[in-house]
């Protein structure tokens, strides 16, 4: 497959390299042919030095028969306004762009274009991270509004209803494994210990999961088992 990135900085230089070495044919685009020297001495890639706004830069890259473009520069709008020539002008396939600045990542979605944002996620991530690991996240989606997360059932959660567990709101049970064997449980199926529970959640949802299974753990209210 044929892939461009644009902007050769510790990203786009990263991310280039990756593709390449998985096979593909990746152009990278840069303004300075300085940041060219940020690619690993073993990229096989070729580059193109020159503004990727520019339809002669864009067309020299490849752009018409690309099969998907990365905008990985630090400068937003340039991101975006290249994100759009590629997928209204020349129809590629899968386009993803970087948000390097949080404040500006409503330019992005309101282009309708598939956002990464490294400064929105590494925070939440971190926020995560201070918190009691109760669970424990096993995958981020978008930019992190909705995660996949797991908790190991303990002694103190055995016969606990899974329904008494999971909040009302912001968390969906995904999976649980006993023994090795992953089913869609009932919400009225008794946990035991040693099962992995995994759900889907936002950061508000996690976090009242969290303040149950604590709660639980302390022998608070929320921690009374079916008598």
């Amino acid at each position: 497959m044929k892939f461009i990135v644009v902007g050769c900085g510790r990203v786009g230089a990263e991310l280039a390299h990756r593709v390449s070495q998985r096979g593909h044919q990746v152009v990278v685009i840069d303004q300075s042919e300085t940041s060219f020297q940020n690619l690993p001495t073993d990229f096989k890639g070729r580059f193109v030095e020159g503004q990727a706004t520019s339809m002669d830069v864009l067309r020299r890259a490849g752009i018409s028969d690309a099969d998907g473009l990365a905008a990985v520069t630090s400068s937003d709008a340039i991101n975006a306004v290249v994100a759009h020539i590629a997928r209204e002008e020349y129809d590629v396939r899968s386009v993803v762009v970087r948000n390097f600045n949080s404040r500006w990542r409503s330019m992005h979605e309101a282009f309708g274009l598939q956002v990464v944002s490294s400064t929105s996620w590494g925070a939440q991530r971190i926020e995560e991270l201070l918190y009691q690991q109760e669970t424990r996240t096993v995958f981020s989606a978008g930019n992190g509004e909705v995660e996949l997360y797991e908790f190991l059932v303990n002694p103190e959660l055995e016969g606990l209803p899974l329904v008494d567990l999971i909040p009302e709101k912001g968390v969906v049970v995904a999976a649980l494994s006993r023994a090795g064997r992953a089913v869609i449980p009932a919400s009225d199926m008794l946990l035991m210990e040693g099962d992995a529970v995994l759900v889907s959640a936002t950061l508000d949802g996690s976090e009242e999961l969290r303040r149950k299974i604590r709660s639980i753990y302390q022998g608070g209210a929320g921690g009374e088992k079916n008598r």
